[in-house]
């Protein structure tokens, strides 16, 4: 058992030494990188977003679709405003839940019967009534 002491008392000694040595190790001097000089770009020009084709095709609205934003074949971005735009006029957003649209006599030809859908399902809606 003495030898078993002894080597566990070395390693202890050796372990403890070499924390001592990393402590008193002076630390390597970090080396600072000389500032970049900051190469002089031209200011960039906010590139304008072009719009994707597929929103901008005209499509045609069924009957039903026609009576509220009209016969003329427009991009389903517009086809989109003006749904909302009927709603907003007649006040058919839903007090207690903005997300959810009443439907009119108008709308609920479009809504496929329902009295109410939510506006991420207008989208899947209004897609039902374009050509």
């Amino acid at each position: 058992m003495a030898k078993t002491a002894k080597k566990a008392a070395k390693k202890a000694a050796k372990k403890s030494a070499k924390k001592a040595a990393k402590k008193a190790a002076p630390k390597k001097a970090a080396k600072k990188a000389a500032p970049k000089k900051a190469a002089k770009k031209a200011p960039k020009k906010a590139a304008k977003r072009k719009p994707n084709a597929a929103f901008m095709v005209p499509l045609t609205p069924s009957a039903a679709l026609s009576e509220v934003i009209g016969t003329k074949a427009i991009p389903r971005t517009e086809i989109i405003k003006k749904i909302w735009d009927y709603i907003k006029k007649n006040n058919l957003q839903d007090k207690k839940n903005r997300r959810m649209i009443n439907g009119d006599v108008k709308l609920k030809a479009i809504f496929g019967g329902k009295d109410q859908i939510s506006m991420f399902e207008l989208a899947k809606v209004v897609n039902k009534h374009v050509k």
